[in-house]
């Protein structure tokens, strides 16, 4: 008799913590939607447009000065990362004269997982930019587009958009 009570309660409380968990991942994913636009060229261009709808005339300027930020903001972000890389392998080599055997193997399994962590993410990466190509028929309202870019505009090998006029 005190059983039924007892499940319900617990089965109440996984789901509470599932909806909880669910939630909570929704809101961090639409707080970080602005920040990852401005993590590769074609989500900052997909985001700037969407952003201040340019009439036709606008896109033709706009899409110059996107150019060459673009390359710009790549340039940086690349920088970083090798600067970032070369920094950590300078701390590896200080740190690690100052470490016990022990402590370095613990720090050697964690590298690892990192390593594994961004391979899954790259993954995770590489199938959300080909779903994003195959999604680049539509116009900054949703509205399909038959036959891929804007008038006047044709995709590079890098997927970007060029004023070919």
């Amino acid at each position: 008799m005190k059983t039924k009570p007892i499940i319900l309660v617990i089965a109440t409380l996984i789901i509470g913590f599932i909806l909880g968990m669910l939630t909570s991942a929704q809101i961090r994913n639409q707080k970080l939607k602005p920040v990852r636009v401005f993590f590769s060229e074609q989500r900052f261009r997909e985001g700037f447009y969407k952003t201040i709808q340019p009439d036709e005339q606008q896109k033709v300027k706009i899409e110059q000065i996107l150019n060459k930020y673009a390359k710009i903001n790549g340039d940086l972000q690349n920088n970083f990362r090798r600067d970032l890389d070369a920094s950590m392998k300078e701390f590896r080599k200080e740190i690690d004269l100052n470490l016990t055997k022990d402590q370095i193997a613990r720090l050697k399994v964690m590298d690892e997982r990192r390593h594994q962590m961004e391979r899954q993410n790259w993954k995770n990466h590489e199938s959300d930019t080909l779903n994003r190509r195959n999604d680049r028929r539509h116009d900054l309202n949703g509205r399909s587009i038959p036959g891929g870019p804007p008038a006047g505009y044709e995709r590079n090998d890098t997927g970007s958009l060029t004023n070919h006029k």
